[in-house]
Formats: structure tokens, sequence, C-alpha cells
């Protein structure tokens, strides 16, 4: 179990690498929305698994997942600031939890979304990249309001 969670870990930071360098990510996506699971580690408080929306790094990773209940599903590009602003936020409010870069049986990392916000930031700027946000002025400013929200 311990190798599996290395793996997934590692599997983690090259996802972050790869989105921040194509500065795209995907989502497997039908027509009544997109593809999601449960977590294999967290609860909420009724007992129930937190919902998970997996999203990867290319869309032949996407494509591996496709077989049984997510057959109908297709690989669906979003743009990396699309992704850290709108999703990342909207699912930290919603309590779901991010599943990266997840292999044809689920397995996965499972990431809390503002987490993976920061992280995604913190590798754009050590490659002196930036995105065009649009409810921040800079990438700065979100990192800030989310290290707020975080302390509280």
């Amino acid at each position: 179990m311990l190798q599996d969670h290395i793996t997934t870990k590692n599997r983690y930071k090259d996802f972050i690498k790869k989105i921040c360098n194509t500065e795209v990510v995907y989502g497997l996506k039908d027509e009544k929305g997109y593809a999601t699971s449960y977590s294999n580690e967290l609860e909420y408080e009724d007992g129930e698994p937190v919902q998970i929306i997996c999203f990867w790094s290319d869309t032949a990773r996407a494509k591996s997942c496709l077989d049984k209940e997510w057959n109908r599903y297709e690989p669906s590009p979003i743009p990396l600031n699309e992704f850290i602003e709108n999703w990342c936020l909207g699912m930290n409010s919603d309590g779901l939890i991010v599943g990266t870069d997840f292999d044809s049986n689920l397995f996965g990392y499972e990431a809390e979304p503002l987490e993976l916000a920061l992280e995604i930031i913190e590798e754009l700027k050590k490659n002196e990249k930036s995105l065009n946000l649009r409810k921040f002025e800079d990438l700065d400013d979100m990192e800030s309001q989310i290290r707020e929200v975080l302390e509280d």
C-alpha cells in the first residue's frame, strides 16, 4: 500500500508539472456533465464517502478510464486558468475533492481543491509563467486570497 501511495503522489506531482506546461486539464464529460467518483480515503461526517471529480493531464490517461460506468464520456479540455479559478474554488465550496490522473482501476491521488490550486500557482511561478485570470488581479492575488481562506 505504501508503494501505491508513493506512485500516486509521484503521478500527482507529474500531473501538476504537465498541466502547468500545457495549461490544459482534461475531464470526462457527457451530456449530463462530468464524471464523478467517490473517495477511497475521505468521508463526510455522516459516513458517506466524499465525492470526487476526476481530472487528467492528457487525453490518453483520461481515455484509459473509459470503461464500465464511464463508457459514454469523452475527454474534454479545460483551460488551466478556468480550472483553478472556477473548478478548484467551486469544488472547495461544494465540499468536493479533486481526483488527479486516476488510472483504469480508478486509483489516483485525491487532493483538496484549494491545496491543488496553491500547488499549481507555485509551479507556475517557479517556471515564471502567468495566467490570465478573470476573478483575481494575478497569481499572487489569488494565492493570498486562498491562503486567507485556509487560515480561517
